[in-house]
């Protein structure tokens, strides 16, 4: 029933997509954008010199266009989309689309039963408004909260209703990682109780510590609700506060307000609530408990910090709304020259989910996602019309896989990672795009994580030949490299990083850039104003497509596959295939 109802659709976004991409469709066209575009395609050429790329490669680069992405991201985030939902109309109109234009490239389909598309089982599960929570304090009477104000709940077990009323237990930031001699637990059993943690991981500038000031996989709240679980715990609540989340409340509060989804086939443990709670309730928490929330945030940053369990008891009745559905990677593939087994394959990925739509909101009421991710869709679907396109034909396939359910946790990705249609030894490199801001001409880049593989000297050799610094995450703290797809492909052992722009932009101080990212942080990311404008320049996108396309082709063409480090956390997963 859905591709018959969408496939119309379909029809009329190839109709609009061909009037976007018409001359004078838009502001872009206009001259100051065409001279951008040049300079870029310009710069493009000198690097294809520098590397060294055959004349086929580098005219396939060169002819990578921004105005066609910016026809796809002007088309997946217009409101017919409905905000591309997990499992809902508007995302299933966004993965045909994408199938669509593999099609019209002419790549192989890679999904299932000889199509684009690779079904995923999932179950959503929608928090409903006669949800409450209360801390039940020692003395005087409960803390009543406010579902949104206060705090955010699901019940990741899948089913309707679910009452908790249990101890809390403060565990700092609940991670056990011995190879850090860390263990957050000692002494405290959290079974059958309700996990009380910091958002983050221990503040460290000591590279062994922790990873310094990057943020591992230990600081991500994904990993809290995980551990938690495995222990037994029947809740936990994630303490917010913004400098150590990176985002503020208004992100987790609109993030989860939504339905929040499950792989069908997910067995692991699960809890009966998994929430999060604003910094001034968890002040007034520790206040009832005779404690100070700054010094206890303080102290379980130290070796000295010891769990406790708190005078202080969370009651919930939590009500959801539960269904199950599918969901579709797109997957599309061009077959290496030989037509031979893969062996060294490259993987581009980019997720083209989003928030959908949230009827309680004022206003506006749609999650359009034109930056997150509309423009790594758009960049996606560019690097493949370029490889299918190309009188150059690459020695090993090349994937192309648009992703679902990222936004609901990597989901969509971390089922392609267990069902890849090439088998991860034989995939040399995964290169990601996620909210490419398209705000002019870059000179830096972010390759967070490309460190971490044995490609690195050639992404150096790279950024050096396009003019482009590579510039250090601006907030390491954030865990970025275990925020986006590429992460699901690391834990399959495969290589894996993302590629954005960083601050420096051309004509411009790296203070312009960094304005723009925070303001879009602090105004758009996750929200309704996500929108698609048509004075968006994508001269930044059509760069970051270059530059992914001639890391791509080295990594197709270089003497021997890619590995990860000398004891990278994923280096055994590789080791094993």
């Amino acid at each position: 029933m859905k591709s018959r109802r969408s496939a119309p659709v379909v029809l009329v976004c190839l109709i609009v997509l061909g009037r976007a991409s018409a001359p004078g469709a838009h502001a872009a066209s206009e001259p100051a954008a065409a001279d951008a575009a040049a300079d870029d395609a310009a710069r493009a050429d000198v690097a294809a010199q520098r590397l060294a790329l055959p004349p086929e490669v580098a005219a396939a680069m060169r002819g990578i266009n921004s105005e066609r992405i910016r026809a796809h991201v002007k088309f997946l985030a217009d409101d017919l989309l409905e905000g591309r939902g997990t499992g809902t109309r508007g995302g299933d109109i966004a993965a045909h689309y994408i199938a669509a234009q593999f099609a019209l490239d002419g790549l192989r389909p890679a999904g299932d039963d000889g199509g684009y598309l690779q079904r995923a089982a999932f179950t959503g599960v929608q928090t409903l408004d006669g949800t409450s929570a209360t801390l039940v304090l020692p003395h005087g009477a409960p803390l009543e909260l406010k579902r949104g104000p206060d705090y955010v709940a699901g019940n990741q077990t899948q089913t309707e209703r679910v009452d908790i009323d249990a101890p809390i237990v403060f565990v700092g930031y609940g991670i056990e990682a011995p190879e850090y001699r860390w263990n957050d637990f000692k002494g405290v059993d959290v079974k059958g109780k309700v996990m009380l943690v910091i958002v983050n991981e221990p503040p460290s500038t000591d590279p062994k510590f922790f990873a310094g000031e990057a943020m591992t996989y230990y600081g991500r709240w994904t990993y809290k609700f995980e551990e938690a679980a495995r222990r037994g715990a029947i809740a936990a609540l994630i303490i917010h506060r913004t400098d150590l989340a990176s985002y503020g409340w208004n992100v987790v509060q609109s993030s989860w307000s939504n339905e929040m989804v499950y792989l069908a086939d997910d067995r692991d443990p699960k809890l009966e609530a998994a929430a999060w709670i604003q910094l001034d309730v968890a002040r007034r928490l520790f206040a009832a408990s005779g404690l100070q929330l700054d010094e206890q945030i303080a102290a379980a940053g130290t070796r000295k910090f010891k769990a406790r369990e708190l005078p202080v008891r969370f009651k919930a009745h939590i009500e959801s709304r539960v269904r199950k559905f599918e969901s579709y990677n797109v997957l599309g593939v061009l077959p290496g020259a030989d037509g031979g087994p893969a062996a060294q394959a490259v993987m581009y990925t980019a997720h083209y989910d989003h928030l959908g739509i949230n009827p309680a909101l004022p206003g506006d009421k749609i999650y359009n996602g034109a930056v997150d991710n509309g423009t790594g869709c758009g960049i996606l679907l560019e690097l493949a019309h370029a490889y299918a396109t190309s009188a150059a034909k690459p020695p090993h396939p090349v994937l192309f896989a648009s992703v679902t359910a990222e936004e609901k946790g990597l989901l969509g990705s971390n089922y392609l990672g267990k069902h890849l249609p090439i088998p991860p030894a034989q995939v040399a490199l995964d290169l990601n795009f996620d909210a490419v801001q398209p705000i002019g001409i870059p000179e830096g880049v972010n390759v967070t994580g490309a460190e971490r593989t044995t490609f690195y000297p050639v992404v150096e050799n790279t950024a050096q030949a396009f003019g482009y610094q590579i510039q250090p995450d601006a907030e390491p703290g954030a865990g970025h490299y275990y925020r986006s797809d590429h992460f699901s492909m690391a834990r399959v052992g495969v290589p894996a990083f993302s590629i954005n722009t960083a601050t420096k932009f051309a004509g411009h101080p790296p203070e312009w850039g960094k304005a723009l990212h925070d303001e879009y942080t602090a105004k758009r990311y996750h929200q309704p104003s996500d929108e698609y404008s048509p004075d968006m320049d994508f001269t930044a996108d059509a760069a970051m497509a270059r530059f992914g396309f001639a890391l791509g082709w080295q990594a197709l063409t270089a003497g021997a596959t890619v590995g990860w480090q000398p004891g990278d956390e994923f280096e055994s997963k590789r080791q094993a295939r």
